[in-house]
């Protein structure tokens, strides 16, 4: 990418991490404060229509096929677009209804864990060994120390909300692991707008079941930014950085921007909301980060040596 070619190679992936980490971090307090404005689901939809065209547009430069061919490659794109886009914005936004952008990214990091739970189950070959399954439950006692269900009530908005986020995280997960058995060669870039055209469509759909209108829309100053934040900024740009840092870095550190999400979303409601979490959110966001470390525990330690050797060798 032109914008990083005046960083030192040593620090690129760096930037980038911490660029998309600052794009979708900040994107659950943009989704929180435009939700003020615009029903949930056409919200979701419109950003991932327009985010959508501009990525086909990316992927038809950048790629070297436009179109899935047989059938595993359109089982790809529409199971990515059904769960990771349709259902995870969905029930996001309508979760963000109830509960904060900070609380409900923190509530979504879960969503490496539920990932290799599901694999455990779906691919015999990820099968979690004994550490693994404690990493799952700390991941959950984590979820349980954000929601706080003694204190909120489990019939309370805020219950609600909680509930529907972690049903987002669910299907973001068990979509990323149902995408894996399928053979497609289909390239990263033609798959994610292939993706967001398909789950802007089903989210757009969906938004008509629900009985939302584009009357009830308030075109506002803090609607405007917050939807073309979300669609240019957290959407397509924040994509273009996940494919230079997914071929720079591999799965393993993309994955990793899941838990500097919520530290970066809790920042962002203190600046611009004044909001603060309580503590027991921050040792919710700990104990799921405990659990992410104890399942990935060998891939995290192959990614730390890795590091601290282009790390010796770039200072030698």
């Amino acid at each position: 990418m032109t914008l990083l070619r005046s960083v030192p190679d040593g620090y690129r992936e760096a930037v980038l991490f911490s660029i998309l980490a600052l794009c979708w971090g900040s994107s659950f307090v943009a989704i929180e404060i435009g939700l003020e404005y615009v029903p949930p689901l056409l919200f979701a939809g419109a950003r991932y229509a327009i985010a959508g065209a501009i990525v086909f547009g990316y992927a038809a430069v950048a790629s070297d096929r436009l179109r899935p061919v047989g059938r595993a490659e359109w089982a790809a794109v529409a199971i990515a677009g059904v769960f990771v886009i349709a259902l995870y914005h969905g029930l996001l936004y309508l979760g963000e209804l109830y509960v904060s952008g900070a609380v409900a990214a923190t509530i979504v990091s879960t969503a490496p864990i539920l990932t290799a739970a599901f694999a455990s189950v779906l691919l015999p070959e990820e099968r979690l060994a004994p550490a693994g399954v404690a990493g799952f439950v700390l991941g959950l006692v984590g979820v349980i120390a954000v929601v706080q269900p003694t204190s909120v009530g489990l019939e309370s908005n805020i219950a609600v909300g909680a509930v529907l986020v972690f049903g987002s995280a669910v299907a973001f997960a068990l979509g990323g692991v149902l995408v894996r058995p399928l053979d497609s060669a289909l390239p990263i870039e033609t798959l994610q707008a292939w993706a967001m055209l398909i789950g802007a469509g089903v989210l757009l759909g969906w938004s008509i079941l629900r009985g939302e209108s584009v009357a009830s829309v308030e075109l506002t100053r803090e609607m405007l930014l917050s939807f073309g934040y979300l669609t240019l900024v957290s959407g397509a740009f924040a994509f273009f950085l996940y494919f230079e840092l997914l071929e720079r870095t591999g799965a393993t550190q993309v994955v990793l921007v899941s838990y500097a999400e919520p530290v970066v979303a809790m920042g962002v409601s203190w600046v611009t909301l004044g909001y603060l979490v309580d503590s027991l959110t921050l040792v919710g966001l700990l104990t799921i980060l405990a659990g992410f470390v104890v399942i990935k525990r060998t891939a995290l330690r192959s990614l730390l040596r890795s590091a601290l050797e282009g790390h010796s060798t770039a200072t030698s």
